[in-house]
Protein backbone atom coordinates (compact mmCIF):
# COMPACT_ATOMS: atom_id res chain seq x y z
CA UNK A 1 0.00 0.00 0.00
CA UNK A 2 1.35 3.57 -0.95
CA UNK A 3 1.81 5.75 1.74
CA UNK A 4 -0.34 8.51 3.00
CA UNK A 5 2.83 10.89 3.64
CA UNK A 6 2.75 12.95 0.50
CA UNK A 7 3.59 16.46 -0.69
CA UNK A 8 0.59 18.20 1.41
CA UNK A 9 1.19 16.11 4.50
CA UNK A 10 -0.49 17.65 7.23
CA UNK A 11 -1.39 21.27 5.38
CA UNK A 12 -4.89 21.51 5.19
CA UNK A 13 -5.23 24.74 3.34
CA UNK A 14 -4.00 26.30 0.00
CA UNK A 15 -2.02 28.92 1.93
CA UNK A 16 -0.25 26.35 4.43
CA UNK A 17 0.99 24.68 1.31
CA UNK A 18 2.36 28.37 0.24
CA UNK A 19 4.07 28.84 3.62
CA UNK A 20 5.37 25.10 3.77
CA UNK A 21 6.61 25.10 0.07
CA UNK A 22 8.13 28.30 -0.32
CA UNK A 23 9.22 29.86 3.18
CA UNK A 24 9.96 26.49 5.31
CA UNK A 25 10.89 23.72 3.57
CA UNK A 26 13.81 25.20 1.52
CA UNK A 27 15.44 26.45 4.36
CA UNK A 28 18.45 24.60 6.25
CA UNK A 29 18.38 23.00 9.47
CA UNK A 30 19.79 24.13 12.83
CA UNK A 31 19.88 21.21 15.37
CA UNK A 32 20.76 23.20 18.48
CA UNK A 33 20.50 20.15 20.85
CA UNK A 34 20.47 16.27 20.20
CA UNK A 35 22.47 13.48 21.21
CA UNK A 36 24.21 12.29 17.84
CA UNK A 37 27.63 10.84 18.10
CA UNK A 38 30.67 13.32 16.96
CA UNK A 39 32.81 10.45 16.53
CA UNK A 40 30.75 9.02 14.34
CA UNK A 41 30.32 12.20 12.37
CA UNK A 42 33.97 12.57 12.46
CA UNK A 43 34.65 9.22 11.07
CA UNK A 44 31.92 9.32 8.93
CA UNK A 45 30.64 5.86 9.89
CA UNK A 46 28.92 3.56 7.31
CA UNK A 47 26.13 1.69 8.94
CA UNK A 48 25.75 -1.92 7.63
CA UNK A 49 21.98 -2.48 7.75
CA UNK A 50 18.64 -0.12 8.86
CA UNK A 51 18.58 -1.45 12.34
CA UNK A 52 22.24 0.04 13.44
CA UNK A 53 21.15 3.37 12.33
CA UNK A 54 17.51 3.40 13.14
CA UNK A 55 16.53 0.54 16.13
CA UNK A 56 19.89 0.78 17.71
CA UNK A 57 19.43 3.60 20.99
CA UNK A 58 15.92 4.33 20.37
CA UNK A 59 13.70 4.13 23.32
CA UNK A 60 10.73 5.48 21.56
CA UNK A 61 10.49 2.19 19.45
CA UNK A 62 11.71 0.08 22.33
CA UNK A 63 8.64 1.19 24.05
CA UNK A 64 6.19 0.50 21.34
CA UNK A 65 7.49 -3.07 20.60
CA UNK A 66 7.50 -3.64 24.74
CA UNK A 67 3.94 -2.50 24.90
CA UNK A 68 3.38 -4.88 21.71
CA UNK A 69 4.46 -7.52 22.99
CA UNK A 70 7.46 -8.21 21.37
CA UNK A 71 10.69 -10.04 23.84
CA UNK A 72 13.38 -8.30 24.96
CA UNK A 73 15.76 -10.30 22.89
CA UNK A 74 14.59 -8.48 19.79
CA UNK A 75 14.32 -5.30 21.14
CA UNK A 76 17.62 -4.83 22.83
CA UNK A 77 18.89 -8.72 23.01
CA UNK A 78 20.80 -10.49 20.82
CA UNK A 79 18.37 -11.34 18.03
CA UNK A 80 20.13 -10.50 14.60
CA UNK A 81 19.59 -7.22 13.38
CA UNK A 82 17.58 -8.37 10.48
CA UNK A 83 15.30 -10.27 13.38
CA UNK A 84 14.96 -7.23 15.28
CA UNK A 85 14.53 -5.28 12.19
CA UNK A 86 11.41 -7.90 11.09
CA UNK A 87 10.08 -7.62 14.34
CA UNK A 88 9.98 -3.48 14.38
CA UNK A 89 8.05 -3.88 10.88
CA UNK A 90 5.30 -6.31 12.55
CA UNK A 91 4.98 -3.47 15.24
CA UNK A 92 4.61 -0.67 12.74
CA UNK A 93 1.37 -1.23 11.66
CA UNK A 94 0.11 -1.12 15.00
CA UNK A 95 1.50 2.17 15.68
CA UNK A 96 -1.30 4.42 14.36
CA UNK A 97 -2.01 7.17 15.94
CA UNK A 98 1.34 7.44 17.84
CA UNK A 99 3.85 9.91 16.39
CA UNK A 100 5.86 7.11 15.40
CA UNK A 101 3.55 5.97 12.78
CA UNK A 102 4.45 9.20 10.86
CA UNK A 103 8.09 9.62 11.81
CA UNK A 104 8.55 6.10 10.42
CA UNK A 105 7.16 6.43 6.88
CA UNK A 106 8.66 10.31 6.47
CA UNK A 107 12.26 8.89 7.36
CA UNK A 108 11.96 5.62 4.68
CA UNK A 109 10.44 8.08 2.40
CA UNK A 110 12.89 10.84 2.96
CA UNK A 111 16.03 8.67 3.28
CA UNK A 112 15.51 5.62 1.28
CA UNK A 113 12.54 7.17 -1.29
CA UNK A 114 10.21 4.28 0.15
CA UNK A 115 7.07 4.92 -0.84
CA UNK A 116 4.68 1.94 0.69
CA UNK A 117 3.96 1.36 4.66
CA UNK A 118 5.94 -0.93 6.13
CA UNK A 119 4.06 -4.12 6.66
CA UNK A 120 5.36 -7.89 7.63
CA UNK A 121 5.08 -8.37 4.24
CA UNK A 122 7.22 -6.16 2.55
CA UNK A 123 9.65 -5.79 5.75
CA UNK A 124 11.92 -8.11 3.68
CA UNK A 125 12.34 -6.34 0.62
CA UNK A 126 12.89 -3.00 2.55
CA UNK A 127 15.71 -4.27 4.96
CA UNK A 128 16.95 -5.00 1.51
CA UNK A 129 16.94 -1.80 -0.51
CA UNK A 130 17.59 0.38 2.57
CA UNK A 131 21.26 -1.82 3.70
CA UNK A 132 21.69 -2.13 0.11
CA UNK A 133 21.50 1.81 0.50
CA UNK A 134 23.78 2.24 3.62
CA UNK A 135 26.48 1.10 2.03
CA UNK A 136 26.72 3.96 -0.21
CA UNK A 137 29.02 7.15 0.36
CA UNK A 138 25.15 9.46 0.16
CA UNK A 139 24.15 7.17 3.26
CA UNK A 140 27.07 7.73 5.75
CA UNK A 141 26.69 9.63 8.86
CA UNK A 142 27.74 12.65 6.58
CA UNK A 143 25.74 12.23 4.13
CA UNK A 144 22.62 11.59 5.60
CA UNK A 145 22.90 14.89 7.45
CA UNK A 146 23.52 16.59 4.20
CA UNK A 147 20.95 14.98 2.59
CA UNK A 148 18.19 17.13 5.20
CA UNK A 149 20.15 20.23 4.76
CA UNK A 150 21.62 20.33 7.88
CA UNK A 151 23.95 23.11 8.74
CA UNK A 152 24.76 23.19 12.30
CA UNK A 153 24.09 20.86 15.35
CA UNK A 154 25.16 20.53 18.61
CA UNK A 155 25.86 17.48 20.52
CA UNK A 156 25.84 16.69 24.16
CA UNK A 157 28.93 16.49 26.02
CA UNK A 158 30.50 15.89 29.39
CA UNK A 159 32.58 18.21 30.98
CA UNK A 160 35.16 15.96 30.72
CA UNK A 161 35.23 15.25 26.90
CA UNK A 162 38.34 15.95 25.49
CA UNK A 163 35.97 17.37 22.13
CA UNK A 164 38.93 15.36 20.40
CA UNK A 165 36.08 14.53 17.61
CA UNK A 166 34.77 18.01 17.34
CA UNK A 167 38.75 19.32 16.62
CA UNK A 168 38.95 16.77 13.82
CA UNK A 169 35.16 17.41 12.35
CA UNK A 170 35.98 21.03 12.38
CA UNK A 171 39.08 20.68 10.94
CA UNK A 172 38.19 18.57 8.15
CA UNK A 173 36.02 19.42 4.46
CA UNK A 174 33.03 18.38 6.28
CA UNK A 175 30.08 20.16 4.96
CA UNK A 176 27.98 20.01 8.45
CA UNK A 177 29.01 22.40 11.61
CA UNK A 178 29.23 20.51 14.82
CA UNK A 179 29.90 21.86 17.97
CA UNK A 180 29.83 20.95 21.58
CA UNK A 181 27.31 21.51 24.43
CA UNK A 182 28.35 21.40 27.84
CA UNK A 183 25.81 19.13 29.93
CA UNK A 184 27.53 19.03 33.65
CA UNK A 185 24.73 17.43 35.56
CA UNK A 186 27.09 14.79 36.91
CA UNK A 187 29.08 17.59 38.59
CA UNK A 188 26.33 18.04 41.23
CA UNK A 189 24.86 14.15 41.57
CA UNK A 190 25.55 14.27 45.11
CA UNK A 191 23.16 12.30 45.84
CA UNK A 192 25.48 9.15 45.51
CA UNK A 193 28.72 9.43 47.46
CA UNK A 194 30.23 7.13 45.69
CA UNK A 195 29.64 7.93 41.76
CA UNK A 196 30.13 11.38 42.79
CA UNK A 197 33.59 11.06 44.07
CA UNK A 198 34.75 8.99 41.10
CA UNK A 199 33.58 11.58 38.85
CA UNK A 200 35.65 14.77 40.79
CA UNK A 201 38.26 12.47 40.15
CA UNK A 202 37.76 12.08 36.51
CA UNK A 203 37.06 15.85 36.20
CA UNK A 204 40.50 16.53 38.11
CA UNK A 205 42.53 14.69 35.40
CA UNK A 206 40.64 16.40 32.49
CA UNK A 207 41.76 20.05 33.79
CA UNK A 208 45.23 18.96 35.46
CA UNK A 209 44.46 19.36 39.12
CA UNK A 210 43.40 17.77 42.34
CA UNK A 211 39.55 18.78 43.14
CA UNK A 212 39.73 19.14 47.15
CA UNK A 213 37.48 21.53 47.52
CA UNK A 214 33.86 23.50 46.40
CA UNK A 215 36.42 26.07 45.55
CA UNK A 216 38.31 23.73 43.50
CA UNK A 217 35.33 22.08 41.80
CA UNK A 218 34.10 26.00 40.41
CA UNK A 219 37.40 26.35 39.67
CA UNK A 220 37.58 23.18 37.64
CA UNK A 221 34.33 23.83 35.85
CA UNK A 222 34.96 27.30 34.73
CA UNK A 223 38.18 25.79 33.44
CA UNK A 224 36.04 23.50 31.27
CA UNK A 225 33.75 26.38 30.35
CA UNK A 226 36.38 27.82 28.89
CA UNK A 227 37.82 24.91 26.78
CA UNK A 228 34.64 23.83 25.90
CA UNK A 229 34.03 27.73 24.16
CA UNK A 230 37.11 27.71 22.49
CA UNK A 231 36.04 24.58 20.55
CA UNK A 232 32.66 26.80 19.58
CA UNK A 233 30.31 25.89 22.07
CA UNK A 234 27.52 28.18 22.19
CA UNK A 235 24.98 26.23 24.97
CA UNK A 236 25.02 24.11 27.76
CA UNK A 237 22.10 21.97 28.81
CA UNK A 238 20.70 20.54 32.31
CA UNK A 239 18.35 18.14 32.75
CA UNK A 240 16.47 18.14 35.91
CA UNK A 241 13.41 17.12 37.51
CA UNK A 242 12.78 20.35 38.87
CA UNK A 243 15.18 23.65 39.58
CA UNK A 244 15.32 24.18 43.28
CA UNK A 245 15.79 27.24 45.00
CA UNK A 246 16.82 28.79 48.50
CA UNK A 247 15.85 32.16 49.57
CA UNK A 248 18.74 31.82 52.38
CA UNK A 249 21.87 29.92 52.64
CA UNK A 250 20.56 27.05 54.56
CA UNK A 251 23.75 25.37 54.54
CA UNK A 252 27.58 25.64 53.56
CA UNK A 253 28.03 24.19 50.60
CA UNK A 254 31.76 23.76 50.84
CA UNK A 255 31.01 21.51 53.92
CA UNK A 256 28.69 19.88 51.69
CA UNK A 257 31.03 18.96 48.92
CA UNK A 258 33.48 17.77 51.90
CA UNK A 259 30.94 15.52 53.47
CA UNK A 260 30.48 13.86 50.17
CA UNK A 261 33.75 13.70 49.22
CA UNK A 262 34.69 11.59 52.64
CA UNK A 263 31.99 9.05 51.36
CA UNK A 264 28.98 10.76 53.41
CA UNK A 265 25.48 10.87 51.65
CA UNK A 266 23.35 13.67 52.22
CA UNK A 267 19.98 14.26 52.85
CA UNK A 268 17.78 15.61 49.89
CA UNK A 269 16.82 18.99 50.84
CA UNK A 270 20.85 18.97 51.03
CA UNK A 271 21.44 17.57 48.19
CA UNK A 272 18.81 20.21 46.40
CA UNK A 273 20.41 22.72 48.14
CA UNK A 274 24.13 21.72 46.81
CA UNK A 275 22.40 21.64 43.48
CA UNK A 276 20.68 24.97 43.53
CA UNK A 277 24.08 26.83 44.69
CA UNK A 278 26.10 25.17 41.80
CA UNK A 279 23.85 26.31 38.89
CA UNK A 280 23.67 29.41 40.05
CA UNK A 281 27.49 29.38 40.24
CA UNK A 282 27.36 27.94 36.26
CA UNK A 283 24.64 30.11 35.43
CA UNK A 284 27.21 33.24 36.38
CA UNK A 285 29.87 31.25 34.19
CA UNK A 286 27.63 31.43 31.39
CA UNK A 287 26.57 34.53 31.44
CA UNK A 288 30.20 36.11 31.69
CA UNK A 289 30.40 33.71 28.03
CA UNK A 290 27.28 34.29 26.46
CA UNK A 291 26.55 31.37 25.95
CA UNK A 292 22.64 30.02 25.90
CA UNK A 293 21.48 28.08 28.74
CA UNK A 294 19.11 24.69 28.35
CA UNK A 295 17.04 23.94 31.14
CA UNK A 296 14.85 20.26 30.27
CA UNK A 297 12.53 20.35 34.02
CA UNK A 298 9.97 17.69 34.42
CA UNK A 299 11.24 13.99 33.81
CA UNK A 300 10.59 10.92 36.49
CA UNK A 301 13.57 8.80 35.45
CA UNK A 302 14.23 4.90 35.30
CA UNK A 303 10.79 3.75 36.64
CA UNK A 304 11.12 -0.11 36.72
CA UNK A 305 14.12 -0.67 38.92
CA UNK A 306 13.92 -4.36 37.74
CA UNK A 307 14.70 -3.57 34.25
CA UNK A 308 16.96 -0.66 34.97
CA UNK A 309 18.74 -3.31 36.55
CA UNK A 310 18.89 -5.25 33.59
CA UNK A 311 19.21 -3.13 31.05
CA UNK A 312 20.46 0.13 32.24
CA UNK A 313 19.70 4.10 31.90
CA UNK A 314 18.14 5.48 28.97
CA UNK A 315 16.68 2.48 27.74
CA UNK A 316 12.41 3.61 27.91
CA UNK A 317 12.01 3.54 31.13
CA UNK A 318 11.03 7.50 31.80
CA UNK A 319 7.87 9.12 31.93
CA UNK A 320 6.55 12.44 32.85
CA UNK A 321 6.89 13.88 36.17
CA UNK A 322 4.32 16.07 38.12
CA UNK A 323 6.69 18.30 40.30
CA UNK A 324 5.92 21.58 41.01
CA UNK A 325 8.15 24.19 39.00
CA UNK A 326 6.81 27.68 39.07
CA UNK A 327 8.73 28.80 42.33
CA UNK A 328 12.18 27.38 41.78
CA UNK A 329 12.02 28.44 38.65
CA UNK A 330 11.13 31.72 39.12
CA UNK A 331 13.61 31.72 42.29
CA UNK A 332 16.44 30.73 40.31
CA UNK A 333 15.91 32.96 36.78
CA UNK A 334 15.19 35.81 39.81
CA UNK A 335 18.98 35.46 41.46
CA UNK A 336 20.76 35.55 38.31
CA UNK A 337 18.64 38.24 36.74
CA UNK A 338 19.00 40.43 39.89
CA UNK A 339 22.67 40.30 39.82
CA UNK A 340 22.10 41.15 36.17
CA UNK A 341 23.85 37.96 35.39
CA UNK A 342 20.99 35.78 33.56
CA UNK A 343 22.02 34.43 30.23
CA UNK A 344 20.41 33.69 27.35
CA UNK A 345 17.19 30.75 28.70
CA UNK A 346 15.77 28.42 26.93
CA UNK A 347 13.42 26.94 29.46
CA UNK A 348 12.06 23.25 28.28
CA UNK A 349 9.09 21.41 29.99
CA UNK A 350 7.68 17.76 30.07
CA UNK A 351 4.24 17.97 31.31
CA UNK A 352 2.02 19.63 29.26
CA UNK A 353 -0.09 20.98 32.46
CA UNK A 354 2.56 23.54 33.12
CA UNK A 355 2.54 25.05 29.59
CA UNK A 356 1.41 28.00 31.24
CA UNK A 357 3.26 28.03 33.86
CA UNK A 358 6.46 27.72 31.80
CA UNK A 359 5.18 29.96 29.38
CA UNK A 360 4.14 33.11 31.48
CA UNK A 361 7.16 32.32 33.95
CA UNK A 362 9.98 33.64 30.84
CA UNK A 363 8.04 36.40 29.74
CA UNK A 364 8.85 38.15 33.33
CA UNK A 365 12.62 37.88 32.65
CA UNK A 366 12.97 39.35 29.12
CA UNK A 367 13.92 42.81 29.39
CA UNK A 368 14.44 44.12 26.10
CA UNK A 369 18.34 43.60 25.36
CA UNK A 370 18.08 40.69 23.42
CA UNK A 371 15.34 39.64 21.12
CA UNK A 372 13.27 36.08 22.81
CA UNK A 373 16.40 36.41 24.82
CA UNK A 374 14.35 33.80 27.52
CA UNK A 375 12.52 31.30 25.68
CA UNK A 376 9.72 28.82 26.18
CA UNK A 377 11.13 25.31 24.49
CA UNK A 378 9.71 23.50 21.88
CA UNK A 379 7.72 20.63 22.65
CA UNK A 380 10.07 18.07 24.03
CA UNK A 381 10.65 14.12 24.44
CA UNK A 382 7.05 12.67 25.05
CA UNK A 383 5.33 16.52 23.59
CA UNK A 384 7.47 16.47 20.24
CA UNK A 385 4.15 15.13 18.56
CA UNK A 386 1.89 16.57 16.51
CA UNK A 387 -0.52 17.61 19.75
CA UNK A 388 2.12 18.19 21.65
CA UNK A 389 3.57 20.55 19.36
CA UNK A 390 0.57 22.47 18.35
CA UNK A 391 0.01 22.65 22.57
CA UNK A 392 3.11 24.25 22.79
CA UNK A 393 3.10 26.58 19.60
CA UNK A 394 -0.87 27.96 20.89
CA UNK A 395 0.65 28.41 24.34
CA UNK A 396 3.72 30.52 23.24
CA UNK A 397 1.56 32.26 20.71
CA UNK A 398 -1.01 33.22 23.77
CA UNK A 399 1.67 34.09 26.55
CA UNK A 400 4.16 35.38 24.57
CA UNK A 401 5.85 36.01 21.08
CA UNK A 402 5.71 32.92 18.93
CA UNK A 403 7.62 35.15 16.24
CA UNK A 404 10.66 35.25 18.37
CA UNK A 405 10.99 31.65 19.16
CA UNK A 406 14.37 29.70 18.05
CA UNK A 407 11.96 26.74 16.64
CA UNK A 408 12.66 22.50 17.01
CA UNK A 409 15.38 20.35 17.41
CA UNK A 410 15.61 16.62 17.26
CA UNK A 411 16.91 15.69 21.17
CA UNK A 412 17.49 12.38 19.26
CA UNK A 413 20.25 9.60 19.24
CA UNK A 414 19.50 8.54 15.48
CA UNK A 415 20.86 9.80 11.98
CA UNK A 416 17.36 9.59 10.50
CA UNK A 417 15.80 11.46 12.95
CA UNK A 418 16.00 15.07 10.83
CA UNK A 419 12.45 14.82 9.65
CA UNK A 420 11.28 15.63 12.81
CA UNK A 421 12.01 19.56 11.67
CA UNK A 422 10.03 18.44 8.06
CA UNK A 423 7.10 17.56 11.06
CA UNK A 424 7.43 20.42 12.87
CA UNK A 425 7.62 23.04 9.78
CA UNK A 426 4.35 21.22 8.41
CA UNK A 427 2.35 21.45 11.70
CA UNK A 428 3.57 25.02 12.29
CA UNK A 429 2.64 25.98 8.60
CA UNK A 430 -0.62 24.28 9.08
CA UNK A 431 -1.33 26.23 11.82
CA UNK A 432 -0.54 29.59 10.77
CA UNK A 433 -2.86 28.85 7.49
CA UNK A 434 -5.97 27.63 9.14
CA UNK A 435 -5.73 31.06 11.17
CA UNK A 436 -6.08 32.28 7.86
CA UNK A 437 -8.62 30.31 6.18
CA UNK A 438 -10.41 31.22 9.44
CA UNK A 439 -10.14 34.80 9.05
CA UNK A 440 -8.16 35.46 12.07
CA UNK A 441 -5.18 36.62 10.08
CA UNK A 442 -4.56 38.83 7.40
CA UNK A 443 -3.64 36.93 3.93
CA UNK A 444 -0.53 38.69 3.63
CA UNK A 445 2.03 36.04 2.22
CA UNK A 446 4.91 37.78 2.67
CA UNK A 447 4.65 38.79 6.29
CA UNK A 448 3.66 35.67 7.01
CA UNK A 449 6.10 33.75 5.58
CA UNK A 450 8.73 35.60 6.49
CA UNK A 451 7.59 34.64 10.77
CA UNK A 452 7.64 30.90 9.36
CA UNK A 453 10.84 31.61 8.23
CA UNK A 454 12.63 33.28 11.19
CA UNK A 455 10.58 30.45 13.30
CA UNK A 456 12.24 27.91 11.24
CA UNK A 457 15.81 28.77 10.95
CA UNK A 458 16.73 32.77 11.22
CA UNK A 459 15.76 33.31 15.06
CA UNK A 460 17.98 30.18 15.85
CA UNK A 461 20.44 31.26 13.63
CA UNK A 462 20.87 34.96 15.05
CA UNK A 463 20.23 33.70 18.95
CA UNK A 464 23.10 31.19 18.73
CA UNK A 465 25.51 33.20 16.57
CA UNK A 466 27.28 29.69 16.15
CA UNK A 467 30.93 30.34 14.28
CA UNK A 468 32.04 27.86 12.48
Amino acid sequence: MKSFINDNFLLQSDFAKILYNDYAKPLPIIDYHNHLSPKQIAENTTFNNITKVWLYGDHYKWRAMRAYGINEKYITGNASDKDKFLKWAEVVPYTLRNPLYHWTHLELQRYFGIQDLLTPENAEQVYKVTSDLLEKPTHTTCGLLEQQNVESLCTTDDPIDDLKYHKQIAQSDKKVNVFPTFRPDKAYAVEDSKAYTDYIEALGHAVGFRIETYDDLLSALENRIDYFDAHGCKLSDHGLEQLNHFSNKKYDVSKLFTSVKSGKNLTIEEVQFFRAETMLALGKFYHKKGWTQQLHLGPIRNNNKRLLKQLGPDTGFDSIGDFSQAVGLSGFLNALDSTDQLTKTIVYNLNPADNEVFATMVGNFNDGNIKGKVQFGAAWWFLDQKDGMEKQLNTLSNQGLLSCFVGMLTDSRSFLSFPRHEYFRRILCNLIGNDVANGELPNDEKWLGKIVSDICYYNAKNYFNFKP
